[in-house]
């Protein structure tokens, strides 16, 4: 009786697995990036984040919520292109910190403004099995702003690699930006810049 029993529950969880797989498998693009921008609306629509005291709280879990859903790495690399060849694994490590850094300085404070915006989601158009776009449109009171999100499909599920606001795309206005820099200065010099940076917009709050 004890191995039937042993093999009811082998069976269960083996099934629960399977279909916690298929599930996760099953995530479309636009599942992903809903998931992330809901749950985003959510947190800045709570009340009780609201409260005097809780921003800290509520920035907090903003960006849990964005870091899983965001490829830092991947962002980075493309953003610094051909340079990020020749950087050692450590230096990656720092560059990938310093750049999701200044991401969150430079858009928390956006963010943290929302005024009860609505999101779109209109389509999401498929670059063969592994490449995705998923184009939205934020609605406000006068003005209508196309935010498309580019997504590959990774062992975490379908990741942001770039973000294009208004047909500006993050990645490449970044990658022109730390080109003009590395030309003028050298990658260390870009490196100096962005810790600057960093510290200046965290210091107005992301203004």
């Amino acid at each position: 009786m004890r191995l039937a029993a042993l093999r009811v529950i082998a069976l269960f969880l083996t099934l629960n697995l399977a279909l916690a797989v298929s599930a996760a498998r099953a995530e479309s693009p636009m599942d992903a990036v809903k998931s992330v921008v809901d749950k985003v609306i959510s947190i800045l629509q709570d009340p009780a984040l609201k409260a005097p005291g809780m921003k800290k709280q509520r920035r907090d879990l903003i960006k849990q919520t964005v870091d899983r859903r965001f490829d830092y790495e991947e962002m980075a690399k493309r953003s610094l292109g051909a340079p990020w060849r020749t950087l050692s694994a450590g230096q990656r490590q720092e560059f990938v910190g310093l750049f999701g850094e200044l991401l969150e300085a430079s858009y928390s404070g956006k963010v943290m403004n929302y005024q009860g915006q609505k999101v779109q989601y209109l389509r999401q158009i498929m670059e063969g099995s592994d490449y995705a776009e998923v184009k939205t449109v934020i609605l406000g009171h006068n003005d209508r702003i196309p935010i498309n999100y580019r997504l590959m499909n990774t062992g975490q599920g379908w990741m942001v690699y770039d973000v294009e606001i208004e047909g500006v795309s993050l990645v490449s206005n970044f990658r022109s930006q730390f080109r003009r820099v590395i030309q003028e200065s050298s990658y260390n010099g870009l490196v100096q810049r962005l810790r600057n940076r960093i510290n200046e917009l965290k210091a107005t709050g992301g203004a």
